[in-house]
């Protein structure tokens, strides 16, 4: 396991995600960590090489917070980024492409045929992290968008529900219990009574 490079890709990107110039803030950091840290427990799960997993899902998301022009098709520009960020050391060109095809297939958005277990574990990580970072949905919802209770409720379940349709059929069942148990929570709080203690 290269960790020169894997350590060398975290500190990139979050030098990245810290400057003003990013749109998305650091809660993209926290997002990025988030696939990497899925990313890696799908590759268990699918026997998927681990290393090109991890370096894919740090850099996934680079082109977006090094420049929000590239946001659109951040995919393309990132795969590119990576391509000349690995090209930095002494790494096996077929990896490098590997990574390349990771990043370029990673968006659920954008229908591309998954051709490796390595990037189906990249672009369910991406779909799935979204579970881990629920208070920024919220967030989202309720500060940034002003929508009221029921409606950013929604919104954050809606968001949920297609993140979760976006996984492939073994990702889905193998986050089953995460799904069901956000879904409990989040349609528990408009049933909930809340008795005030005296």
């Amino acid at each position: 396991m290269r960790t020169d490079i894997i350590d060398y890709c975290q500190s990139e990107v979050l030098s990245r995600c810290k400057k003003t110039t990013n749109k998305f803030g650091m809660g993209c950091y926290y997002h990025i960590k988030s696939v990497v840290q899925n990313a890696a427990l799908l590759s268990e799960e699918f026997g998927a090489d681990k290393e090109i997993v991890m370096i894919a899902s740090w850099l996934h998301d680079i082109a977006s917070v090094t420049d929000y022009s590239m946001y659109e098709e951040h995919h393309i520009y990132g795969a590119r980024i990576a391509g000349e960020l690995l090209g930095r050391f002494d790494y096996d060109p077929i990896k490098i492409q590997a990574i390349q095809n990771c990043i370029r297939s990673h968006r659920g958005s954008v229908p591309v045929e998954k051709q490796s277990s390595e990037e189906i574990c990249v672009a369910d990580a991406d779909a799935i992290s979204h579970f881990d970072n629920i208070p920024s949905l919220l967030y989202l919802a309720y500060v940034t968008k002003s929508m009221d209770f029921e409606s950013g409720k929604q919104f954050v379940i809606d968001k949920l529900n297609r993140s979760y349709r976006k996984l492939s059929d073994r990702s889905r069942l193998f986050y089953k219990d995460k799904y069901q148990n956000s879904m409990a929570l989040l349609n528990a709080s408009s049933t909930m009574k809340i008795t005030p203690s005296i």
